[in-house]
């Protein structure tokens, strides 16, 4: 008997694997794809490959990261049998897909992308960028492309590389004559791009302002107390200024007491809390969001090898799907084939 074909929305998201994932990464994505694996089928892509476009020198810190961030997502519910876990180095197709479609965008184009505009300046490339950077928004279309995934989870500064993606799948249906590509629509996060505990950025592995799903309790404390609130708020019978204060961007986007938020920010407002009850707060909740995942995590590091096993399964059916794309794709344009 054949299995029921599953009509679920299928969803591509994934991270970077430079380095263990933090806070940000769990209100951005991390809380959302534990809630869709079950509406969704989900494929949760390790993105080592994407990593070495600004880590080439680097690449054994990609490389240990990879086991890193699997640990991660088991930690915070991923359930493999749900979620599809896989590497994007171990799906040859990617590779092939990206270099078919540089052939349908130009460079031009590519340095109009504003995400990729805004991360070149950011890192200092100048006219230095690496090809594999700049050539970023191609080799991700042809990750999504090649789930045929409808639904990508991203942040609002990364929506133009969606559009980037439906550029090219248009341009391919219309030189197939029919649609063999699927576009996607991007999910973005009710809550935006958290900043780091100084206030300065946002939150970062690279810029040292990050709490990590990892974090011990006194990691969490230290994290909290260094945390920017309102240099002008002095005294506790000071009104203080709510906007811009992290510790209140925090508590937004971790405390499930809308109404408590809304009564310390009418307080702070008008004086009488201070910084010190406000942070003890923030810092109970946040104790008690990782407290399981940190637990969770340990016992996820020492079973590697359950990992790696997780990671096989779900490449070994991410390569399937990804072939059979890549076969379907190649036939519809009419490639030589050897077969």
């Amino acid at each position: 008997m054949s299995s029921p074909i599953d009509t679920r929305p299928v969803i591509l998201t994934g991270d970077r694997t430079t380095g263990p994932l933090h806070l940000g990464h769990y209100v951005g994505s991390l809380k959302s794809r534990v809630a869709l694996q079950r509406s969704h089928q989900q494929f949760l892509l390790l993105a080592d490959t994407q990593a070495l476009t600004d880590n080439a020198g680097d690449p054994e810190k990609v490389r240990r990261n990879v086991l890193e961030v699997a640990i991660d997502y088991l930690a915070v519910g991923i359930d493999p049998a749900l979620t599809t876990i896989c590497v994007q180095s171990a799906l040859p197709a990617l590779a092939e897909l990206t270099l078919l479609y540089m052939n349908f965008v130009t460079v031009s184009r590519l340095e109009r992308n504003p995400t990729i505009k805004t991360e070149i300046q950011l890192r200092g490339f100048e006219r230095d960028v690496p090809a594999g950077f700049l050539c970023y928004p191609v080799a991700q279309a042809a990750d999504i492309t090649a789930f045929k995934a409808s639904v990508v989870p991203v942040g609002e500064d990364q929506t133009p590389l969606i559009e980037q993606t439906n550029e090219i799948v248009r341009r391919l249906n219309r030189q197939i004559g029919r649609a063999i590509l699927v576009e996607a629509t991007a999910m973005v996060p009710s809550v935006g791009r958290l900043p780091g505990v100084d206030g300065k950025a946002k939150m970062s592995k690279s810029q040292g302002n990050a709490i990590a799903l990892s974090a011990s309790p006194d990691d969490i404390s230290a994290a909290v107390r260094r945390m920017y609130t309102d240099s002008d708020h002095l005294k506790v019978v000071d009104s203080g200024k709510v906007e811009g204060n992290v510790v209140f961007t925090y508590l937004d986007a971790f405390c499930d007491d809308r109404q408590l938020v809304g009564e310390m920010k009418a307080h702070y407002r008008r004086g009488g809390l201070g910084d010190v009850t406000l942070k003890r707060q923030l810092e109970d909740i946040l104790q008690a969001l990782l407290a399981p995942i940190r637990e969770r995590r340990a016992r996820y590091a020492e079973a590697p090898d359950y990992v790696m096993g997780v990671m096989r399964d779900g490449t070994r059916r991410a390569r399937e799907r990804t072939e059979a794309t890549l076969a379907e794709l190649r036939n519809a344009l009419g490639l030589f084939t050897l077969a």
